[in-house]
């Protein structure tokens, strides 16, 4: 499994460099036992997500609460996080082939600006929606800390599950709870 960590300055001046390390540490140990698998939230049912109501590139606002009755990848990307960028192809393909059982995937790019995300979608093209967290606000509300980072919406708009790192998402293992929760 690989992932990317996004490291905010202003964290930085609250821990000395110790405590810095020790919490960088933790997470490491925590996504690589994670082994890009899902793991599911521990309420039953779920649990509400924090609101997500964003732009995509278009100019369309989108919200989370607004597409009830489908189930919704959420996926939290960036341009420079390699592995990211790397499960985009297989990413798209799931999205092409649930569309038709009211599935939907939702890419949430972290911080970067349009023109450079519209620039790495010339060369990686998807067709999913992709929607701007500009100021990482939504990506807080998630409490995302490690690139990509993926959560899974049921039907009636409730957490189920959470994968942390890059996934092969033609891998039957991944696509079982995806299959699952559109039954």
């Amino acid at each position: 499994m690989r992932f990317a960590v996004t490291l905010f300055p202003w964290t930085m001046k609250k821990f000395s460099f110790g405590a810095w390390l020790a919490v960088c540490l933790g997470l490491f140990a925590n996504v690589a036992s994670a082994a890009s698998e899902w793991k599911a939230f521990s309420t039953a049912g779920g649990q509400a997500p924090a609101a997500l109501a964003l732009v995509d590139l278009a100019g369309k606002s989108i919200d989370l609460s607004a597409l009830k009755g489908e189930v919704v990848l959420v996926n939290f990307w960036a341009t420079w996080c390699e592995p990211c960028r790397d499960e985009m192809p297989s990413l798209n393909r799931l999205q092409q082939q649930l569309a038709s059982k009211r599935f939907r995937v939702l890419g949430i790019n972290v911080g970067e600006g349009k023109p450079r995300i519209e620039q790495f979608l010339t060369r990686v093209p998807v067709g999913f929606t992709v929607l701007r967290d500009a100021d990482s606000t939504v990506t807080k509300a998630w409490r995302v800390r490690i690139l990509p980072a993926s959560f899974l919406v049921d039907k009636h708009g409730m957490l189920r599950y959470q994968l942390v790192g890059d996934a092969d998402w033609d891998d039957p293992k991944i696509r079982l709870p995806i299959e699952e929760l559109l039954k």
